[in-house]
């Protein structure tokens, strides 16, 4: 099964009362696709759906995934292949002026 490190900075996503001193969170899913994967996350955790994708069920511009290190390819579709033992990252990005 592979996991979801979910960094800190979204984490606070995962309850209806934010804790205190958020950590990053590794949660174990089912899935062979990155969208597979979510899809698993969001059943254990449905109030981070709205947060990390958006209605047509792309990743939000806010939020940036990696697969074992290397970015996600199709923000869209979100087909990267992820391996049983695989680690996928979902980070909040970063961005300003």
């Amino acid at each position: 099964m592979p996991t979801v490190v979910i960094a800190s900075s979204l984490t606070r996503w995962l309850t209806a009362a934010p804790a205190a001193s958020a950590r990053e969170q590794a949660v174990r899913v089912h899935g062979g696709t990155v969208r597979e994967a979510l899809e698993s996350l969001f059943a254990e955790y449905p109030q981070l759906r709205g947060y990390v994708t958006d209605e047509r069920g792309t990743l939000r511009h806010h939020v940036v995934a990696f697969v074992n290190g290397e970015p996600v390819r199709d923000k869209a579709v979100l087909n990267d292949p992820v391996a049983p033992d695989g680690e996928i990252h979902l980070f909040q990005a970063l961005s300003g002026g």
